[in-house]
């Protein structure tokens, strides 16, 4: 089943078409991944929000979770634009890719367990994707337990932390950050010089060519 027309998980497939009806001008469909498809640095979010991604059709984009992370990735090169509001607003990535744990927007943007391990395989499809010098950077703790379960690891040989960086069996890094959602950045759990701290690591760690 391909990602645009998959229907696996009951729940979201009735939550997507209730939005349709709700929102007749939104995307509503599970969202691709959006960026360079020979990345440097593979973004792991957790899911689409509901008038974010879920109405744009591309990853962090249409709602707050996007401002910090579109801001920080124009900052260190990533990104064409330091904004992105639209699927058709000019905006590339270079050398960055964006995905979320979960393609379809959840209730109350929480995903159940069963849904992150069904949406795992096209994960594990883009991890295996990637060029053999890329990073990883997982937002939030479902993002960075996504991550290891479509590589098959053990979680509890990896701990979550904002900041922590692991390097995992094929040599590949895995970074991780607080998810830069609404509620992290205005409780200050997340600050904009945390962020950028994740991004300077990564760059600074990353392998020669």
């Amino acid at each position: 089943m391909t990602l645009a027309s998959c229907t696996a998980c009951p729940r979201l497939a009735t939550f997507l078409a209730e939005s349709r009806l709700r929102h007749p001008g939104y995307f509503c469909k599970p969202v691709p991944a959006f960026g360079d498809d020979n990345p440097r640095l593979l973004i792991v979010g957790l899911a689409p929000g509901l008038h974010g991604a879920n109405r744009s059709g591309r990853p962090f984009t249409g709602d707050h979770a996007g401002v910090l992370l579109y801001e920080t990735l124009h900052a260190f090169g990533y990104g064409s634009l330091p904004v992105s509001v639209a699927a058709d607003d000019g905006l590339i990535l270079n050398g960055c890719r964006i995905s979320n744990a979960v393609k379809c927007v959840p209730p109350e943007n929480k995903p159940e367990t069963g849904e992150i391990k069904r949406c795992n395989a096209y994960l594990q499809d883009e991890l295996a994707a990637l060029p053999e010098r890329s990073a990883i950077l997982a937002l939030g703790g479902v993002a960075h337990k996504a991550v290891l379960m479509a590589r098959g690891l053990k979680q509890s040989a990896y701990a979550f932390g904002h900041g922590a960086a692991h390097v995992l069996p094929d040599g590949r890094r895995l970074y991780d950050s607080y998810h830069c959602s609404r509620y992290n950045t205005q409780t200050r759990r997340l600050t904009p010089e945390m962020f950028r701290a994740v991004f300077q690591q990564i760059q600074e760690e990353r392998p020669s060519p």
